[in-house]
């Protein structure tokens, strides 16, 4: 896949801002500071498409990027202590109410920092991506904090963690591009997927007509 264009569209606090389109949404999640931002402006080829900070928590609503062939919308980080109880609880009701309205979701990246464990955050994640049924990816960022050596091992460890198959996570760095292409081959693979969803779609609506 080739990213020519990608603009900001709006960001939404709640169900009544979130957007719908007639082409596939892939969800950005991760917890604060795992480096969602940056790993949208990687994609993107542009520096500040997406809003990038040091501190951590900054995004607290849903935004929406489109990338012309499809949309990104970019959650809040989960799991940062530094916030109220009720902001914690705000964001997370926001979270599951994005899941909940997920009509035209096709995938989830999850960004993970490849230096730590998965937390039971992440692993409370998971879960909730599996129980809406929302295919995935598990996305390793900082591998540029690893040595060459070491990230493959680490990004295997860290998939028999969490039950994955090795092709279920790809390790990157935002810094260098490190596994980027791996991640444009993986928005081909959602791409086909959604075609041909839409096609057993228009089959199935053809046979009821």
């Amino acid at each position: 896949m080739i990213i020519k264009n990608a603009t900001f569209l709006k960001s939404a606090a709640d169900k009544s801002g979130f957007m719908h389109f007639d082409k596939p949404i892939i969800a950005v999640c991760g917890r604060s500071n795992v480096g969602k931002s940056s790993f949208i402006n990687m994609i993107a080829n542009r520096n500040k498409l997406a809003r990038t900070s040091r501190d951590p928590g900054r995004t607290r609503l849903v935004n929406y990027f489109d990338f012309e062939q499809f949309v990104i919308a970019d959650l809040p980080g989960y799991g940062f202590a530094q916030v109220s109880k009720g902001e914690k609880l705000k964001w997370a009701k926001t979270i599951e109410s994005f899941f909940a309205d997920n009509k035209n979701l096709d995938h989830a990246f999850l960004l993970l920092d490849i230096r730590r464990e998965p937390n039971a955050d992440d692993i409370d994640f998971i879960n909730y991506l599996n129980h809406y049924i929302i295919p995935f990816t598990v996305i390793c960022t900082k591998a540029d904090k690893l040595s060459k050596t070491r990230i493959k091992p680490t990004a295997n460890a860290i998939a028999n963690r969490l039950c994955l198959g090795e092709g279920n996570m790809i390790a990157i760095s935002n810094e260098n591009g490190y596994g980027k292409e791996k991640i444009l081959e993986r928005l081909d693979f959602v791409m086909a997927a959604y075609q041909s969803k839409m096609q057993a779609d228009d089959d199935e609506s053809g046979e009821n007509s």
